[in-house]
């Protein structure tokens, strides 16, 4: 079962703004997303969407928010984003 992936034109304006190795892992990971788009090493977020499931995944200093919808499964990347530096 393979979900469609659905990528907002933020999030796309913001992965052509990423350097370019972070760029391959960020792509290459939202193309996993058809195949499997709960990774063990993503996280559920804390807000809850109608049908709807919001998650984030890391990737070294970088955030995919993204949600499931699984009733039409989807998968729409929604922000890429630098996580913030946490003191």
């Amino acid at each position: 079962m393979n979900y469609r992936l659905d990528v907002s034109p933020t999030a796309q304006d913001e992965i052509k703004h990423l350097p370019g190795h972070v760029r391959q892992r960020v792509r290459r990971a939202i193309k996993d997303f058809a195949a499997n788009p709960r990774p063990s090493h993503s996280k559920r977020l804390d807000f809850d969407l109608p049908n709807a499931e919001p998650r984030r995944l890391r990737l070294e200093h970088w955030r995919i928010i993204y949600v499931v919808i699984d009733d039409i499964q989807l998968v729409a990347i929604v922000a890429v984003r630098r996580r913030p530096p946490y003191n």
